[in-house]
């Protein structure tokens, strides 16, 4: 029991790192898109969300879950999860942002998506459906 529980806290860990390089790329193009190209924060945050998503759910899928599953049914998975959280972070952007810094709000909307992804990826599509490479 002691062994899943470090590797639970390595995954954690890593997890987090890898989300730590999808933030940057989430703030920066959300930068991009909000300052350069003067597009609204809600439009700069879901196409800055989507950079992220496939940056983090690549890198994560390799060398945090190591995961040999099937990449096509577990991006299905993945894309579940932004079905609902896209629509919702996307609102919440477009309303928090009318009262407070955009970048705040970002910010704490992509706080929201680490705990949330961690907690599904981990225990639904790599926990439920996973096979673990060699």
């Amino acid at each position: 029991m002691e062994n899943k529980k470090k590797q639970s806290v390595i995954q954690a860990v890593k997890f987090f790192f890898f989300s730590a390089g999808a933030g940057i790329i989430q703030l920066g193009s959300f930068t991009l898109f909000s300052e350069v190209f003067h597009l609204q924060p809600w439009l700069s945050h879901l196409i800055a969300l989507i950079l992220s998503v496939l940056f983090n759910f690549t890198l994560n899928r390799k060398f945090t879950f190591k995961a040999a599953n099937n990449m096509a049914f577990a991006m299905f998975l993945a894309f579940v999860f932004y079905i609902f959280f896209t629509p919702f972070s996307t609102w919440y952007v477009k309303v928090l942002s009318e009262k407070a810094n955009k970048y705040l709000v970002e910010f704490s909307s992509m706080l929201i998506n680490l705990v949330l992804e961690f907690l599904y990826t981990k225990y639904i599509i790599y926990g439920i459906f996973n096979k673990p490479l060699k």
